[in-house]
């Protein structure tokens, strides 16, 4: 009797582990594409924006022509910076000399200023997500908050915190 529970245990864990294997596997699978456009994108932060450590990496869609990778990090000097890196629809780095942007936090607005300025602004909203990208060919802080049961879409401009446009609502289920 103990030959065959024994048999069964071993069995059930070996299924076990395969099956946590293909998981593995399958999540390595659906995510290859994501992460192969990050680290391109890293590289190209390195050489063209002399970027040495990357503390975050972020990827900001608003529409296909806006479609980013956000780098926040250091250069040899110690210096914060943030460099944008622009890609196509079909996951490629744009290229040109335009699809790349670097900017010193310093000359910016860091996500913490940002948040300041978003709890001053709106005191009393749930912030869902808060990362950077460009909006209408500017470089902004996109917000998505929670307020009153409703979603909204706000804009803030990198260079100084100040609000781009009036946002958007977005509609009830």
């Amino acid at each position: 009797m103990k030959k065959k529970r024994r048999k069964w245990i071993w069995l059930g864990l070996t299924v076990v582990l395969l099956l946590l294997f293909g998981l593995s596997q399958f999540y390595a699978y659906i995510m290859k594409d994501q992460w192969n456009e990050r680290n391109e994108a890293k590289e190209l932060a390195r050489t063209r924006a002399g970027l040495t450590e990357v503390t975050k990496a972020q990827k900001s869609v608003w529409n296909e022509n806006e479609i980013y990778w956000v780098l926040t990090g250091k250069n040899e000097a110690g210096i914060d910076l943030m460099v944008w890196v622009r890609f196509t629809l079909e996951g490629k780095p744009a290229g040109g000399d335009n699809d790349l942007y670097a900017e010193e936090l310093s000359k910016g607005t860091s996500e913490e200023k940002m948040r300041g300025i978003i709890a001053d602004q709106l005191p009393d909203v749930k912030i869902e997500r808060l990362l950077p990208g460009v909006y209408n060919g500017e470089y902004a802080w996109q917000l998505f908050y929670k307020k009153d049961g409703r979603f909204y879409y706000n804009f803030y401009r990198f260079k100084d915190g100040s609000a781009i446009g009036e946002g958007y609502s977005l509609p009830n289920r």
